[in-house]
Parts: C-alpha cells; sequence; structure tokens
C-alpha cells in the first residue's frame, strides 16, 4: 500500500515515539526496543476479582498473546497500519497522501503487574468492541 507524507515535520513521528516512550518510562511500564507502541489500560478491582481493560482498538483477536508469569500480566500482539476501505489491492493506482498519522501500528506489548493474591487458573479473557477485558479472580 503506497502511502505520501504530507508536511510532515522533519523528525516529527521520531518526536512522537520519543514523548510516548518518556511517558511510558515515567508511569514504570515498558516492554522491549521491539514493540513500537503501549495500549492503554485501565485495571479495577472488586472483593472478587482484579479487572484488566486494554485498549487494542483495530487489532485482530487472533493477533493478541496473553501470558501470565508469577505475577506479571503480558500482552503482546501486532495491529495493523490502518487504511481505508477504498484503498485496497482491488483498486490498483488508488494513492491515499497522509496528512496526520497518529494511530499507533505494528508490534505492541504492555506489562500489568497483579498483586500475589490471584488464582491463576481462573482468568478469562473476552475481546470485545476493541477492547480486551481480563478477569482475574482474587485467591
Amino acid at each position: 500500500m503506497p502511502l505520501d507524507l504530507a508536511s510532515e515535520p522533519t523528525f516529527g513521528q521520531l518526536t512522537r515515539q520519543m514523548n510516548k516512550m518518556m511517558e511510558q518510562v515515567q508511569k514504570g511500564f515498558f516492554c522491549l526496543p521491539a514493540e513500537t507502541w503501549t495500549p492503554n489500560v485501565n485495571v479495577y478491582e472488586n472483593d472478587a476479582a482484579y479487572v484488566v481493560c486494554v485498549d487494542l482498538a483495530g487489532v485482530d483477536k487472533e493477533r493478541i498473546d496473553l501470558t501470565l508469569i508469577d505475577n506479571e500480566l503480558r500482552l503482546r500482539g501486532v495491529r495493523a497500519v490502518p487504511t481505508h476501505p477504498d484503498n485496497t489491492e482491488e483498486t490498483p493506482g488508488a494513492r491515499w497522501r497522509v496528512h496526520l498519522m497518529e494511530i499507533d501500528h505494528g508490534a505492541f506489548c504492555r506489562t500489568v503487574e497483579l498483586p500475589h493474591n490471584v488464582q491463576q487458573s481462573l482468568i478469562r479473557a473476552n475481546y470485545r468492541n476493541g477492547l480486551l477485558w481480563i478477569e482475574i479472580p482474587k485467591a
């Protein structure tokens, strides 16, 4: 898919990526340099469980990898570059000029540290409307 960048300031994308990386470091979550973005997360708790909600809009469910090792929940996956529905291989010659590209794409990683009082064998995940909901029952 050919993409033209219009009026992207010199090092504009690099500056945005560096700013995001600094935010991640300050918040205490940072994965490996191979990942290009980090999804946003909400963590909830009630008397029975912890619930982690991950914003994964546009990510194919089959491309999400969820692992739990000790008390560390790690999410990895890939989000493709968003493309206009009319910009397909069936319409050769259709080119779109990109004026602004803020939606992160590529490999992602997010780690959430959990308390030790969880029942790992009963964790459930549900993906709907671009949000991954992970319910982690307390022990």
